[in-house]
């Protein structure tokens, strides 16, 4: 089991989830090793657990969360009840990656964006064949780069300085140690009649020669530095400052995506290569005062699911057009007023063809785990013909 939850969470890392998203192992021991097929699906229905059971499966990866709201209990009042405690009376593991996986690089999002613009580049490895990046960008921290610590020192303390700060943790980034930069500059010091400088006398003005050390330090290991610092520095009052450094945002990773479209669209256009994409017959749409069908369209916001809440960030990045699957009457009347016309595909239409790549993209991590695709998953809404 803990394989596939590294396997899964290298694929969609869980710092990329929504904030109110319940994402991770839900059920199961991670150090349990898996001892039957994987079951993917989109809900986690008890129609599918009893698919789960059937086949004997070790574990399920259920898009949607299964526990959303906190249980008080497991018995048989609910459906939630059920569903949980018949998966741990099977033995049987359960893991959502939702928005983690929709913000992941080549996760839902970008797959669902391939059947607007098209992939360039191998089969097993597709990139989306226009400009495109996330709507709201995921920005994230190395817990090794949290802060800066930057020391004032003289010339020949550098490298004894700086050698010892990286033995407390400073100075690390990805797969490089003893990182830091040195520039050179004068400082100056005035020294009460109790103070004991190094350079100069008490009671004087100096100016000295000294360099500028900078290295970065997680706040774990930050109090250690400061403290070997204190310790290695020749001064007896060493000068150093703190500061908090900002989450980095990644273009490719986050909430939704934007496309700029190389050759612009129509949405009818648009739609029929995302009703082919998706295999489904029908769409809907609407479309604002001053647009109309034969409108040719160039900048699109893309978000699966339950799109409602992408709205305002889609207009203020200029899109035209907005790809969801479900939001509510108000949320495209709110949409179109703002000038933005709205496509709406279904809520696991948008989602349910990404599972087959999930597969394979385990399987080729995975060997010897079979994956399967849940065949009594479905969408519970049927379009009536």
């Amino acid at each position: 089991m803990a394989g596939l939850v590294d396997a899964i969470e290298r694929i969609a890392p869980l710092a990329g989830a929504e904030p109110w998203d319940r994402v991770g192992l839900h059920v199961g021991d991670p150090s349990r090793d898996l001892a039957g097929p994987v079951l993917l699906t989109i809900d986690l229905t008890e129609r599918v657990l009893d698919e789960a059971v059937g086949i004997r499966a070790s574990a399920i990866i259920a898009y949607h969360p299964p526990i959303w709201e906190p249980l008080t209990r497991l018995a048989s009042a609910t459906t939630a009840e059920r569903i949980i405690r018949g998966a741990i009376e099977a033995g049987i593991a359960i893991y959502s990656p939702h928005t983690a996986i929709d913000s992941a690089r080549g996760g839902v999002t970008d797959w669902l964006c391939e059947g607007i613009a098209g992939t360039t580049g191998p089969e097993d490895d597709p990139r989306i064949a226009c400009d495109v990046r996330a709507l709201a960008s995921q920005a994230t921290l190395d817990r090794k780069q949290e802060v800066k610590l930057v020391v004032f020192t003289p010339p020949e303390a550098v490298e004894h300085l700086r050698g010892a700060l990286a033995t407390a943790g400073a100075g690390q980034i990805g797969e490089y140690a003893v990182c830091s930069f040195a520039s050179e500059g004068e400082g100056t010091f005035l020294g009460s009649e109790a103070s004991h400088p190094l350079v100069g006398e008490a009671g004087r003005l100096e100016r000295v020669r000294e360099v500028r050390l900078e290295m970065v330090c997680s706040r774990f290991a930050l109090p250690l530095a400061i403290e070997t610092l204190r310790q290695f520095h020749p001064y007896e009052e060493p000068a150093f400052d703190i500061y908090e450094l900002q989450p980095k945002p990644n273009r490719a990773t986050g909430m939704g995506r934007r496309l700029v479209l190389d050759q612009p669209l129509t949405v009818p256009e648009i739609g029929a290569k995302l009703r082919a994409h998706l295999g489904v017959s029908r769409l809907k749409y609407a479309l604002p005062e001053g647009m109309d069908e034969d409108t040719r369209l160039h900048k699109i916001g893309v978000v699966p699911g339950s799109g409602g809440s992408g709205i305002e960030i889609a207009v203020g990045s200029g899109c035209q057009l907005f790809i969801t699957g479900e939001m509510t009457h108000h949320n495209v009347l709110a949409a179109t007023a703002l000038g933005m016309a709205v496509l709406l595909a279904g809520h696991t239409n948008t989602e349910r063809g990404y599972l087959p790549r999930l597969a394979t993209k385990l399987g080729a991590m995975l060997d010897g785990v079979e994956f399967r695709i849940s065949r009594t998953d479905r969408d519970p809404l049927v379009v009536m013909r």
